[in-house]
């Protein structure tokens, strides 16, 4: 029964990842389809150059949100009926599936984002200081670097990281199971194998610059 169970939650995972928050926004204030701006993807770097910080603010929130849904529509649901052996690798599997929704939405024909929102959603769920965390390392790495690429990989890093602390220092109010390091470390390699054609642009000196530095940029080359 508990592998019924896992496959429900990986379902709601992907169907709330796979909703194409981005694309919807940037369709409804600019008309334009985000799959043809810049990297071609959903997330909220996209969105923000596509259509300005405010939809990409919006975005990144809404893509958070996602992957928060996933984890506390699995626990509403199968709480007691999974009970807490169960209960954490089914919100493990609803959270990494809710990365994989979002990189390749049924919605848009396969293609989404980078997976950076849900992937900090989900395991705000587990554990909520994970989202302050996320913005600190995310607009530290956006405005000293430039570089979304390397803020995701760094956010991806930090959640597995993250847990294993929790879990080796058996924090109070925090369940004591591998489950969600092992969803950690999952979850990351889904973002890196997304961020694919950027780790190689990084490793060639030619990665795209968002925020001030690009603004810089752009005013050096004017």
């Amino acid at each position: 029964m508990q592998n019924l169970y896992l496959l429900i939650a990986g379902l709601i995972g992907y169907f709330c990842g796979a909703i194409p928050f981005g694309y919807m926004y940037v369709k409804a204030t600019k008309g334009i389809n985000i799959l043809e701006v810049g990297s071609g993807r959903t997330g909220g770097t996209n969105s923000y150059r596509a259509a300005g910080i405010g939809t990409g603010v919006i975005t990144a929130l809404s893509d958070v949100f996602k992957g928060f849904a996933a984890v506390w529509l699995t626990r509403t649901l199968f709480g007691a009926e999974l009970g807490p052996q169960w209960l954490p690798w089914a919100s493990v599997v609803a959270g990494v599936m809710s990365v994989v929704g979002h990189n390749w939405s049924i919605f848009l024909g396969w293609r989404g984002g980078a997976g950076t929102g849900p992937n900090v959603g989900w395991a705000m769920a587990i554990w909520l200081p994970i989202f302050p965390i996320s913005w600190i390392v995310m607009i530290g790495m956006l405005v000293g670097l430039g570089m979304a690429s390397v803020a995701s990989l760094t956010m991806a890093a930090v959640i597995p990281v993250s847990f294993f602390v929790l879990y080796v220092l058996g924090v109070p109010g925090y369940d004591t199971t591998i489950a969600y390091m092992v969803g950690g470390m999952a979850s990351a390699a889904i973002v890196a194998w997304a961020l694919r054609p950027n780790i190689k642009r990084l490793l060639e000196g030619n990665e795209r610059l968002v925020g001030p530095r690009a603004r810089a940029l752009e005013r050096k080359q004017q």
